[in-house]
C-alpha cells in the first residue's frame, strides 16, 4: 500500500492543514496511507523579534525542507503566504488548494470594529504590511509587536496587553474560533497578504511519484490568482522587510488585481489596480508591479 508522509509545523493551526490535505489525499486516493511528520522550525522558536529582524518567513521551511531531502518526509503542507516568492532549492509546489478567507480579521475583546477603538488604543501585529494599513486609517493607534501562534496571541489578548489584535481570518476559521472575529477588514481599503488563506503542499522536483498524488488537489482557480500576487509581490522583490499587498479576483476568464506598497512607519501607500486574461496570471502580476513602481513605490521598496 502507497505512503507518503507530510512534514508539518506543529502548531495547532500547521496541524489542521496538514490533517486536511491529509483527509483530501485519501479521499482522492482510496488505498493511500498517510503520515504526519511533525517538527519544529527556527521561525516556531525565535518569538522574541519580529520577522523580518531575523530571516522572514522562509524560516517555516528550512527543517521541513531538509526532511524531505533527507528523505524522512516526502512533501511539506504550508501556508502558502509562509512561502517565499522563489523556492531554495530543488522543490516544487504541486497543489495550491481552494483559498478560504483571504481577508485580515479584527478581534477584540471590547470593541466591535476597528473604528470603535479610542484614541491611542493598542493593537497588536508584528505584520508590517497591517502596520502600514492601520496606520492608513487610524494613525493615532499604537502597534506593538505580536508573535506566535493563534492561540499565543489570542491569550496575549485575553490577558489584557492590547486592546485589539489583527489575525488571518482563515486561520481562525480553521481552528474553530470564527466567533473572535469581530470585523472582516477586506478590500479595497484592507488588502492582505499575497496567497494569504491558501493551503500549498510543497515536495521535491524530482519526485515524480509524489507530484503525481497531489496535483489531484491542485485548485486551478486559486491557483490562477495566488500566482498573479506572488508574481506582483516577486517582481517587487518583496519580504518580510517591506510592507506589500497583494489581491486577485476570478470572474469567468478574467482576473483583476489590487496591490499595495507602504510605509509601516507613517501608513502612506501605493495602490495600483489591473486586470486581464486568466490565462496570464503572472503577466498581469509583473504589470501591476511595474504599475505601482511607476506610481511611486520605488522609495517605499528601497
Amino acid at each position: 500500500m502507497p505512503t507518503i508522509r507530510l512534514a508539518t509545523r506543529e502548531s495547532a493551526l500547521a496541524l489542521w492543514q496538514t490533517n486536511h490535505v491529509a483527509e483530501r489525499l485519501r479521499a482522492a486516493h482510496r488505498e493511500l496511507e498517510v503520515e504526519l511528520v511533525p517538527m519544529t522550525t527556527r521561525g516556531d522558536q525565535l518569538l522574541d523579534r519580529p520577522l523580518a529582524e531575523v530571516g522572514g518567513k522562509g524560516l517555516f521551511l528550512k527543517e521541513l525542507e531538509v526532511a524531505m531531502l533527507e528523505g524522512r518526509a516526502d512533501a511539506a503542507v504550508h501556508s502558502l503566504k509562509d512561502v517565499p516568492m522563489e523556492l531554495d532549492g530543488p522543490f516544487a509546489l504541486p497543489a495550491i488548494l481552494e483559498r478560504a478567507d483571504p481577508f485580515d480579521a479584527f478581534v477584540s475583546n471590547k470593541y466591535e470594529a476597528l473604528e470603535e477603538l479610542p484614541f491611542g488604543a493598542v493593537v497588536g501585529t508584528s505584520s508590517l504590511r497591517r502596520q502600514a494599513l492601520l496606520r492608513a486609517h487610524r494613525p493615532d493607534l499604537k502597534l506593538v509587536d505580536l508573535r506566535g501562534n493563534v492561540n499565543t496571541r489570542l491569550g496575549k489578548l485575553d490577558a489584557g496587553d492590547y486592546d485589539a489584535i489583527v489575525l488571518a481570518a482563515a486561520g481562525l476559521i480553521r481552528l474553530g474560533l470564527e466567533t473572535r472575529i469581530r470585523e472582516r477588514l477586506v478590500a479595497p481599503r484592507f488588502i492582505p497578504a499575497a496567497a494569504q488563506g491558501a493551503i500549498a503542499v510543497e515536495c521535491r522536483a524530482d519526485d515524480e511519484a509524489t507530484i503525481a498524488l497531489l496535483k489531484a488537489l491542485d485548485h486551478l482557480p486559486t491557483r490562477s490568482c495566488v500566482s498573479a500576487e506572488r508574481a506582483m509581490t516577486r517582481e517587487l522583490g518583496g519580504s518580510c522587510q517591506v510592507p506589500i499587498a497583494a489581491h486577485a479576483t476570478l470572474k469567468g476568464e478574467r482576473l483583476s488585481l489590487e496591490g499595495l506598497v507602504g510605509n509601516a512607519a507613517d501608513g502612506y501607500t501605493v495602490r495600483g489596480y489591473a486586470s486581464g486574461p486568466a490565462s496570464e496570471p503572472e503577466e498581469l502580476g509583473r504589470h501591476v508591479a511595474d504599475m505601482l513602481v511607476a506610481r511611486g513605490a520605488g522609495p517605499l521598496l528601497e
